[in-house]
């Protein structure tokens, strides 16, 4: 189990700058870990439903959540919903439990109103806004009472859809390149990948 600092460093590199929606992240699934009582997912153990989406300003909060559980896109055991939300489901699937967890409304909308958010809103990339703009927003998260910052919803029971992976893959019959199977397409032409099938 690694600590909260080391966490810390793993999604500042990760994640590429600093900004106070990553931490959040990283608070937010460390709940949802110890709520389910769960460790980070080497394989596909969790999964991760998260509300958030694009195009707003806090979709730095899945890169936190994805660091400490371990729920990824190359792992496919991550959807996010596109809700525009500020929250996340996580679930054990051996167990089906799940928790919801998301940012408390008052943290949020007075987040959105710090220092660090008006420079975002000029246009500044939060990798060149001043760290005596940006360190004292993160410190703030890092600091809060779990209790002032997060909501976190009763823990759930839910059936977990389980399945294989696909093993096998084949050339396109168009473009040659390889494509799982399962994707495969059959046309007059052989089996084709989903772009060349038009």
């Amino acid at each position: 189990m690694n600590t909260f600092e080391e966490y810390f460093e793993t999604g500042l590199k990760f994640h590429g700058h600093r900004c106070p929606a990553m931490p959040m992240g990283l608070r937010a699934a460390l709940a949802a870990m110890k709520t389910l009582g769960v460790e980070h997912s080497q394989d596909k153990e969790l999964q991760v439903l998260s509300e958030t989406g694009e195009g707003h300003a806090a979709g730095c909060f899945l890169d936190g959540v994805m660091v400490v559980t371990g729920c990824t896109y190359g792992k496919s055991n991550i959807k996010k919903l596109y809700y525009n939300k500020m929250a996340f489901t996580l679930i054990d699937v051996k167990t089906g439990r799940s928790v919801r967890v998301s940012i408390k409304n008052e943290v949020l909308a007075q987040s959105l109103k710090s220092p660090f958010i008006e420079q975002r809103k000029a246009g500044v990339p939060p990798q060149d806004v001043p760290a005596k703009i940006a360190d004292p927003v993160i410190e703030k998260v890092l600091n809060i009472p779990e209790e002032m910052l997060l909501n976190i919803g009763e823990i759930k029971v839910i059936d977990v859809p389980k399945g294989k992976g696909v093993f096998e893959a084949e050339p396109c019959a168009k473009c040659g390149d390889m494509t799982f199977v399962n994707k495969l397409q059959e046309t007059p032409a052989g089996k084709v990948c989903i772009p060349c099938a038009g």
